[in-house]
């Protein structure tokens, strides 16, 4: 009898831990909708059909990627060039993997597994941020945060899909800036770290470099790679003294 309010009570803190991560994704499950419709409608105006789009979607779940694949489809390219182009727009994530896999240690090795699947950008930052305030990052709070995106991205596919002609143009009603307004809320939300501001010039400055003289999509990882130096150039070692060699010994 003693251990059913402790069993209660858990359920009842998983539950919570679950919900509180899908709120935390609502705001860029609307800010990314349009990107998902507009894949879906774009994938089919290239030969995919509704369930290949749905299937990449599924499988890939990457924005950034799904589209770079979808403009050199079709096109004579050798495979391992649009295997490299996607290998480059999502190389940040094996920095995302390196920190966020201190975070989840303790999760089992198939939690680990579908974590870094659902690997996002958002997931990054939610985890990181998370992780800095001291709260506890139990699997299904990280669960609860990927599921919802994750599905709501394969459904928006489906629908871009089949009704390609929902968004005509994003760029008239202003959708297509409600994603960088929201990465923008990401990142500002990282200002109180140590060198911040010069890591995050760093990373603007190379990106807009890369993207003016080589093009999208290397500008995301030209991006990524130029914060990367200025962190490791700014980042401070720990004083290290010679211990003293006494000569009257």
């Amino acid at each position: 009898m003693e251990n059913q309010p402790a069993r209660v009570m858990t359920s009842t803190s998983a539950a919570d831990y679950f919900w509180e991560g899908a709120r935390a994704g609502v705001p860029v499950m609307i800010a990314v909708a349009p990107f998902g419709l507009l894949f879906g409608a774009l994938a089919v105006d290239n030969g995919f059909t509704i369930f290949d789009t749905v299937f990449m979607s599924a499988l890939l779940f990457a924005g950034a990627s799904q589209m770079v694949g979808l403009d050199l489809y079709g096109q004579d390219i050798a495979p391992w060039v649009i295997v490299l182009s996607i290998f480059a727009v999502n190389f940040r994530h094996i920095l995302y993997s390196a920190t966020t896999g201190r975070h989840i240690a303790h999760f089992t090795f198939w939690q680990k597994a579908l974590s870094f699947f659902v690997l996002t950008d958002v997931q990054f930052a939610e985890t990181e941020n998370r992780a800095n305030a001291k709260e506890p990052i139990p699997f299904i709070w990280y669960f609860g945060l990927a599921l919802p995106l994750y599905l709501s991205w394969v459904l928006e596919a489906y629908i871009g899909a089949a009704f390609g002609n929902l968004i005509t143009n994003p760029h008239a009603i202003g959708i297509d800036f409600m994603l960088p307004i929201y990465f923008l809320g990401l990142v500002m939300s990282f200002r109180s770290r140590v060198n911040w501001l010069p890591v995050v010039l760093g990373s603007a400055v190379t990106s807009i470099a890369a993207y003016h003289y080589i093009g999208s999509p290397w500008h995301v990882s030209g991006g990524a790679i130029g914060g990367i130096i200025v962190a490791v150039i700014m980042a401070k070692k720990p004083e290290f003294q010679e211990p003293e060699v006494r000569s009257d010994v």
